[in-house]
């Protein structure tokens, strides 16, 4: 676990659960702004972004300088049940966590897959991130929320958490699963406390500060 120590957190503990160079860095450095002590996880401390390698621990440092915040890198693979709780006994040692940011997934191709052409093993893969990974990371966080009768937990999604896209069958059944915990979720512990909500993002996220021009990509109708 990777750490910038800064002056003392005035605000709770911030997961955010899928950390790349776009949306999850960004998120990251809102919620830093704004006073939280923030927790990055993603699969590998080594990312690739920006068409550099990048650390997960430079995204930390990068925004525990920039915000005046603390910042910790911590790798999780959301698939894993094991790798999921002991990536939050680091993230709960922090204290309680106020927020969740669950923004995991796995990455597919950006062109169409045939059905037929489908392994089981990349099927299983991509729904064991979007669905398995969010239930795992939630009931982490769950129980402290309760007992504090507060707490917020973010899914984010896409246009294929509400349609079926052909050949995307990886990446939607995933996201249908996704919305459906999101909704049941929200409906068991909003009269506890705890506000659920699911994101869509309906859209291809680039890079900071750059301005995308219109894809061709069927993958754009996200």
């Amino acid at each position: 676990m990777r750490s910038m120590a800064s002056s003392a957190p005035s605000r709770g503990i911030v997961a955010i659960v899928g950390v790349g160079p776009k949306l999850g860095r960004c998120i990251a450095r809102k919620f830093a702004h704004e006073g939280y002590t923030v927790a990055i996880l993603a699969r590998d401390l080594v990312l690739i972004g920006e068409g550099r390698t990048g650390r997960l621990s430079r995204f930390a440092d990068e925004i525990a300088r920039e915000e005046k915040a603390q910042v910790f890198a911590i790798r999780i693979d959301c698939s894993d049940s094991r790798s999921v709780r002991e990536a939050f006994e680091g993230v709960l040692s922090l204290g309680f966590v106020e927020v969740l940011v669950y923004n995991a997934y796995q990455p597919l191709p950006w062109h169409p897959t045939n059905f037929t052409d489908i392994g089981i093993d990349s099927f299983q893969k991509s729904l064991a991130v979007s669905s398995i990974g969010s239930f795992l990371c939630a009931q982490q966080v769950i129980p402290g929320m309760v007992d504090r009768g507060k707490g917020t937990i973010l899914f984010t999604g896409c246009s294929a958490s509400l349609n079926g896209i052909a050949g995307y069958s990886e990446l939607c059944c995933g996201k249908f699963a996704l919305r459906a915990l999101s909704q049941s979720l929200a409906r068991e512990f909003q009269p506890l406390g705890v506000h659920v909500a699911h994101v869509i993002i309906d859209g291809v996220v680039g890079p900071p500060r750059v301005m995308a021009g219109p894809s061709t990509s069927q993958r754009s109708s996200f």
